[in-house]
């Protein structure tokens, strides 16, 4: 019984996922606007990667279960992996010493996604 004295029964109601979805700053904005017309509401959340120390987005978003495959293709489609160079961190040197640092080419966005059960889920 929740508050108010209103009473829900889960027997016949979907059964809900959270999908998780961290993508490169450059993705987000193509993927929320596909997310959106598409009828699917998102919140996002600004955050930093550990490797690159670059903006990404961590994209959350609820669907029932049966609507997870067609999440995931659009996150698919609208997240691209791509090249980058990058000038590697310098290590600890001794005064005196002289690091040429050369560029490193790595991939970068694309999208790691976490699909995880919703116990309880409310809108108010």
């Amino acid at each position: 019984m929740l508050a108010g004295g209103i009473t829900y029964s889960w027997e016949g109601l979907e059964i809900m996922k959270l999908i998780l979805s961290i993508v490169n700053r450059d993705d987000s904005n193509a993927l929320i606007d596909t997310l959106l017309r598409h009828g699917y509401r998102a919140t996002v959340i600004s955050t930093t990667g550990g490797f690159l120390r670059e903006g990404n987005a961590t994209i959350l978003v609820g669907a029932e279960d049966e609507k997870v495959p067609e999440v995931l293709q659009l996150i698919k489609e609208s997240c691209h992996t791509r090249t980058q160079f990058v000038n590697p961190l310098p290590p600890v040197m001794e005064p005196g010493e002289l690091y040429m640092p050369a560029p490193v080419e790595v991939q970068v966005g694309g999208a790691t996604v976490f699909v995880m059960d919703v116990h309880e889920f409310y809108r108010f």
